[in-house]
């Protein structure tokens, strides 16, 4: 899959391309749903995405500092999987917010891309004040040669699918309802950074992991899956503050994400993982000893592999 930093001259790289438009935080079922209907549309040359980062929640509105749901690493790591030809990002900025349709259609899509067909959600809004939604869209474009097609919302549970929904419950740990809009569990990409070595002295070697400022679900304790190196392996990942070694009172600003891999050893570090979570086990817990801890570890890792087995041969 090609990646293309910007719309300006985009067209030069890529073949009679179809776009689908969009953040595509969470990639879930509504946004999967626009980008199939584009990758199956007849006609056409290179299958593209052109997306926006960074989020433009966190340009518009930075005061509410929401997590995303996805870096873009993780976006494009999805893309690619979801075999794209190309994915296009544009830099989000006031400027381009400020944008009509039809400038945004003329410049970004015609000019730039040389794109003639586009695919949106019909939650789509553009423009200042989020103003312009799909009818405009689709106007701007017809006047411009440009054929758009609005893609109809995706709902669940007689609601309709939506970062926003998708955001809520991850961050409440309804992981469940999570990966019915995912249609697939809900997984963090993140990069395997040094940590304290506790997992080590204890028997039970974990890689750290800094999810990218993707949101995460509660502290806890859960069966996970991890993708690496082409494989999956089935693990345990805990959020949280280690409070047998550091105390009740969390002295850290941000919750510790570590997970030990069943069946791996090497070294991971600087390595991005994926891990997909499961299960929640249980609640984090402060142990008296470092044997009640590793005991717990212990049967935390038997349920795992008993999840993982049923779940597998499910």
């Amino acid at each position: 899959m090609k990646v293309l930093r910007g719309y300006k001259g985009a067209g030069k790289s890529l073949i009679e391309p179809v776009l689908a438009i969009g953040v595509f935080d969470g990639v879930h079922l509504g946004h999967r749903k626009v980008i199939e209907k584009m990758m199956s549309s007849s006609g056409g040359g290179d299958k593209t995405i052109l997306t926006f980062d960074p989020h433009p929640e966190t340009v518009l509105r930075p005061h509410l500092d929401l997590p995303r749901i996805m870096s873009l690493e993780h976006r494009l790591k999805l893309f690619r999987e979801m075999g794209l030809d190309a994915a296009i990002i544009v830099k989000f900025s006031r400027h381009i917010a400020e944008m009509s349709p039809e400038d945004f259609i003329e410049r970004v899509i015609r000019r730039g891309i040389g794109s003639e067909r586009v695919f949106v959600g019909d939650n789509f809004y553009f423009g200042k004040g989020a103003c312009a939604g799909t009818a405009r869209f689709r106007k701007a474009g017809t006047e411009r040669c440009i054929k758009v097609d609005v893609v109809k919302a995706v709902k669940k549970g007689g609601k309709v699918i939506s970062s926003t929904r998708l955001r809520k419950l991850v961050s409440a740990g309804s992981l469940d309802e999570a990966e019915k809009l995912l249609g697939r569990p809900f997984s963090v990409l993140g990069t395997v950074v040094s940590g304290d070595g506790i997992g080590r002295v204890i028997g039970t070697p974990t890689a750290n992991i800094d999810p990218h400022h993707e949101v995460i679900p509660p502290v806890g304790v859960y069966a996970v899956k991890i993708a690496l190196e082409g494989k999956h392996f089935p693990g345990v990942l805990n959020i949280g503050y280690k409070p047998t070694f550091y105390g009740r009172s969390p002295k850290r600003k941000e919750p510790v994400i570590e997970a030990h891999i069943l069946g791996f050893s090497g070294d991971l570090y600087g390595m991005d993982i994926e891990v997909f979570f499961v299960k929640r086990l249980r609640s984090e817990q402060h142990f008296s000893s470092k044997e009640k801890l590793r005991s717990a570890i212990e049967k935390d890792i038997e349920t795992a592999r008993a999840i993982m087995t049923v779940r597998e041969q499910g």
